[in-house]
């Protein structure tokens, strides 16, 4: 629940823009890494301080300058005052728990997205709070930790002759945010994969078991939900937002980033759906299971009711029951019961009750 209903760990009465990390200190040291880049130029290396950084802010190339960790607060501040930041993007930036949101200052696009992980062996999705900043010519992206998504961002920028290379900022801040949003799809498919599994068990042989797991599979889709549903609202505005930052042409590619996510949020609202269904499949089965079992023990008892009056009649020994001292009794006795069994069953089976 703590990734629902974070506990506030920031000082209060702090003034506005104050930069005081209140996440985890996940990495050790902070880490800084730039790619500078063109149609010819290429250029990347890891920057020991901020200073180093900031060089790439007015060159004729693309720069991507990439921070992992935020604990370290004074890094973000000498970078924000350089790039002309304003103190409450740094308050934004290193408080992880922000919604997916972004806003233009003009000069720049700041960005807050959702990095989801799968952990595997608690079957649990993870979040890290990508903050992105938008320049004429860079994009700064501020990470909790290392490894990421945009692995393959950075391969494609190796390479020449590729079109990421041909473009400018605006195109490496789509690429980001799509490998950030093409990731969405994969933890998607695992739980799709988790969801099939349920349903098919729940249908073969429901056990309290399975219900935990529905539980869990529908706090996933709650967390996802609320990783993902605000991103729409963002890659809208970026779209439709009139900025010197993005050109015209970048419509195309902005629009086919807010169909992937809307096809990502359909999906969880589906899985949504299916999980709160499956509950309702979970009573029921139980519930129908229980009704067999409720209908044999009744029919058993309905067929040993009339034996049982049988029975007891003659258990009772009374001196003057004529029947107690005739020769064939016993067997009767014994027909009477086998005929009234047979006779029920009979019944029942016509009755299609068994």
């Amino acid at each position: 629940m703590t990734r629902f209903f974070r506990r506030v760990q920031k000082k209060l009465a702090l003034p506005p823009g104050t930069v005081e990390y209140a996440g985890e200190k996940k990495v050790e040291k902070v880490t800084i890494s730039v790619i500078n880049y063109d149609e010819i130029h290429f250029e990347e290396k890891e920057l020991a301080s901020a200073e180093e950084c900031f060089p790439y802010k007015d060159t004729k190339h693309v720069s991507w300058i990439n921070v992992n960790g935020l604990h370290e607060t004074k890094v973000l501040e000498e970078l924000g005052d350089h790039f002309g930041l304003h103190p409450l993007i740094l308050e934004d930036i290193v408080n992880t728990h922000q919604r997916p949101k972004m806003e233009d200052h003009q000069k720049y696009i700041y960005i807050v997205l959702k990095m989801l992980h799968h952990d595997v062996d608690k079957n649990l999705v993870t979040a890290e709070q990508v903050s992105i900043v938008l320049g004429f010519n860079y994009v700064l992206s501020f990470q909790e930790r290392p490894g990421d998504l945009f692995e393959p961002v950075r391969e494609r920028i190796r390479k020449a002759k590729v079109r990421i290379r041909k473009m400018g900022a605006d195109y490496l801040a789509y690429a980001l945010i799509d490998a950030i949003v093409d990731n969405y799809f994969v933890i998607l498919e695992k739980f799709g994969e988790q969801v099939e599994s349920l349903e098919e068990g729940l249908v073969d042989n429901p056990a309290p078991s399975q219900l935990e797991q529905i539980h869990q599979v529908k706090r996933e889709m709650i967390f996802l939900r609320k990783s993902i549903w605000p991103l729409r609202e963002v890659i809208s505005s970026l779209e439709r937002g009139e900025t010197k930052l993005i050109r015209k042409g970048m419509g195309v590619f902005l629009r086919d980033v807010y169909d992937h996510t809307i096809q990502v949020i359909d999906a969880v609202e589906s899985f949504r759906d299916v999980t709160s269904g499956m509950q309702d499949l979970y009573l029921s089965s139980i519930s129908n299971k229980m009704n067999e079992v409720m209908k044999v023990l009744t029919i058993i008892a309905t067929i040993f009711i009339p034996i049982t009056f049988v029975a007891g009649i003659y258990g009772m020994n009374f001196e003057f029951m004529p029947e107690l001292k005739w020769r064939w009794s016993y067997p009767i006795v014994w027909a009477i019961i086998a005929g009234v069994f047979f006779g029920m069953l009979t019944y029942f089976r016509r009755k299609r009750w068994i």
